[in-house]
């Protein structure tokens, strides 16, 4: 009887939205997967936890670590975490990404991407996937190459062995192009959830919602998710 050699590790940051999703199914294909899933105050807090575990679950992660961190809520200064600022409704499309919006949360990746680092050097795993998207998105300033690129220029010089690098497979890609590279993968679409407001049905009307209705189109796919407006 003959044993299958084991996969490498990896970490992986799980959302449980779209690209992360996508990414998930990617990590899975090569790699052990160990997810870690950060809540922080955010307002679909419950509905992207089931997500991330949904994903987890079916795409054969081995371990998903919930995190609950506090410091997101209690600084405020984002539309997902302050409830005195409003999600807005997204305009023109074309305009989407031209300027930073108030639904960007301050400096969050380095956050979650600095745990997940932490975690990979406990676990020996010298990947850390995240799936930050640059086109076709919000144009959040911690979804941009140079931040990744960066960032693994810290892990270096400061991890043990210096061995770990932030990889980010879908960074170039536009959101028409991750729609048909998840289908292609099988990735479990039907179970993310990409909406700044609902939990119940995607609003369809937030930037985020928007962004993924269009992705869906242009990829000649249905998004299986349900919305109150699409």
């Amino acid at each position: 009887m003959t044993t299958e050699p084991s996969r490498p590790r990896a970490v992986l940051c799980l959302s449980g939205g779209m690209d992360s999703s996508v990414c998930a199914a990617l990590a899975a294909r090569d790699y052990e997967v160990f997810a870690v899933h950060f809540s922080y105050g955010q307002r679909t807090e419950a509905r992207e936890l089931h997500s991330a575990q949904e994903v987890a679950r079916i795409v054969g992660v081995k371990e998903l670590l919930h995190l609950k961190i506090d410091l997101f809520r209690r600084i405020g200064g984002s539309a997902l975490t302050d409830t005195s600022i409003a999600v807005p409704v997204a305009g023109d499309e074309a305009a989407i990404g031209n300027a930073v919006p108030v639904t960007y949360v301050p400096f969050r990746n380095a956050h979650f991407l600095s745990a997940a680092v932490s975690w990979a050097e406990v676990l020996g795993a010298e990947k850390v996937f995240i799936g930050a998207v640059e086109q076709d998105s919000s144009g959040y300033p911690d979804c941009r190459p140079a931040y990744y690129e960066a960032f693994n220029q810290l892990i270096r010089m400061g991890t043990k062995d210096g061995q770990i690098q932030v990889v980010t497979p879908l960074i170039q890609m536009r959101k028409s192009e991750i729609v048909r590279l998840g289908v292609e993968l099988g990735a479990p679409f039907h179970v993310s959830w990409s909406c700044y407001s609902g939990e119940t049905e995607a609003c369809g009307v937030c930037e985020s919602c928007v962004l993924r209705l269009r992705a869906f189109r242009e990829a000649g796919a249905v998004d299986p998710i349900p919305y109150a407006v699409a």
